[in-house]
């Protein structure tokens, strides 16, 4: 439950930052989204990859479904991982519209 909570919050966490810059609100949402299920599933994969090693015995009688401490921590590293890929895109935005000139500076020549 609280992942679905942490999903909608990054899609609408990205949608502002593209609303911000004039992008497409829904593709940057979708991006968010994917952010967030990839760094989940790379952690579990991990995880399961290092309890299969370390104890093998202890992977039949795991329940995924309880909340445990290892949850709040794969929690923990996907907000991060949606903060810095957050940050990342903004500071790309900024590059951008440095870069690029404004609108009125191209059409002063224009004639109508």
């Amino acid at each position: 439950m609280i992942g679905i909570f942490i999903l909608i919050a990054a899609y609408r966490y990205y949608a502002r930052l593209a609303e911000k810059f004039r992008k497409t609100k829904w593709h940057y949402g979708l991006f968010a989204i994917g952010v967030y299920l990839g760094t989940q599933l790379l952690f579990g994969f991990s995880y399961g990859i290092y309890k299969g090693i370390t104890d093998p015995d202890s992977l039949d009688d795991s329940n995924f479904m309880a909340f445990s401490g290892i949850n709040l921590v794969s929690w923990v590293i996907s907000i991060a991982a949606v903060c810095g890929v957050y940050m990342f895109l903004e500071n790309k935005f900024i590059k951008e519209n440095r870069q690029k000139p404004s609108l009125e500076i191209e059409e002063i020549g224009n004639k109508e």
